[in-house]
């Protein structure tokens, strides 16, 4: 399902939808709260049919929140107050969990937390996956709720879990070209704008975590797991690549693979799939094709708020324009440079 995330207030969501039924008899009282936020904001994404998939609400609270047993520490946190995804097998709760972060950071807070009822095991597995922990209990006339938390505040040396913070010591550095037709596809929140722009007002449609990208440069054979990625969208169609072409996202290697890796085509079908913007066909394609071909598995830790053209990355950060720009190392410096030009949150990147 690639749907559309919408921004709606309360009152523009039908409550009668079959998608609240679960809430309205885990909660009791919900309809009551529900008719209370009638001018508050939610992030929803409806089917086909024009049904509820998928509903959150999140809230910013001043701490300590003492509700929960322990209490939450003092501090600014966001409240996850509601979420709910239908699952379907297409990584839309990840693309929920992304939407939280995104807005933890833009925000400015550090601290994030959800409850959740420990009966719903595979959305605390998904928690758990992106760096929650199992803190407190929440106790009401609901029930008792597991109550997960995360902080922004430091890393802990595990891609997944410190997502979406790029920890940037001691990592290698790259910049990796990516050709406009499949960047807008595998980088939503990183599509070519000209001003600068908030990752929480892109509603776009393919907004995942992880991202597989396949190619045969003989450079990438030198990548490696933690290593950090500048992707950089290759030049618009008819124009000079000294203008149109531009950085716009830094990524997290994850996985690094060989074709030779995978058993058979089945195995390498089933394991890009989910995460590139190839066809089936495509895929077939770099399964057959001569030479080498590489696979790399990427976290979407940062889309760049002001994308930097060809004629910025070499007169104002340093590249060469001698460079192969389909592959080539960074140094620290450089890195550091397209961060501070790019407008990066400050918060993203622990050194």
């Amino acid at each position: 399902m690639d749907g559309i995330i919408e921004i709606k207030t309360f009152k523009e969501i039908d409550l009668n939808d079959q998608f609240f039924n679960s809430l309205k008899e885990d909660y009791p009282g919900f309809v009551d709260w529900f008719h209370k936020k009638k001018d508050d904001k939610a992030q929803v994404l409806y089917n086909e049919s024009g049904l509820l998939e998928a509903f959150l609400y999140m809230k910013k609270e001043i701490g300590p929140v003492t509700d929960v047993h322990p209490a939450l520490k003092e501090g600014t946190w966001l409240k996850v107050g509601t979420m709910k995804v239908n699952p379907h097998g297409t990584r839309l709760g990840e693309r929920f969990i992304k939407k939280i972060l995104d807005f933890a950071v833009v925000g400015g807070i550090e601290n994030i937390y959800v409850t959740v009822f420990p009966k719903h095991q595979s959305l605390v597995s998904l928690f758990f996956k992106y760096g929650f922990i199992n803190n407190s209990v929440k106790q009401s006339t609901a029930g008792q709720e597991l109550v997960l938390t995360k902080t922004l505040e430091s890393t802990v040396g595990h891609i997944l879990q410190d997502y979406p913070l790029v920890c940037s010591k001691g990592k290698r550095k790259h910049l990796l070209a990516v050709k406009p037709v499949y960047h807008t596809k595998l980088f939503p929140d990183s599509i070519l704008r000209n001003e600068s722009f908030d990752i929480i007002k892109d509603v776009s449609h393919t907004n995942s975590i992880h991202k597989v990208y396949i190619a045969s440069m003989p450079g990438l054979a030198t990548v490696k797991p933690g290593d950090l990625i500048v992707i950089y969208r290759t030049k618009t169609e008819n124009t000079k690549a000294w203008y149109t072409s531009v950085a716009t996202s830094i990524c997290v290697v994850e996985e690094m693979k060989h074709r030779r890796d995978f058993a058979n085509i089945q195995e390498f079908l089933k394991y890009c799939k989910d995460y590139s913007v190839f066809s089936t066909q495509d895929l077939q394609y770099y399964w057959n094709k001569p030479g080498n071909v590489y696979i790399l598995k990427m976290t979407y830790n940062i889309a760049l708020r002001r994308r930097l053209n060809q004629q910025r990355l070499v007169e104002e950060v340093g590249l060469s324009k001698d460079n192969y720009w389909g592959y080539f190392t960074l140094n620290d410096q450089e890195f550091e440079q397209i961060l501070i030009k790019g407008d990066v949150y400050e918060s993203l990147v622990i050194d």
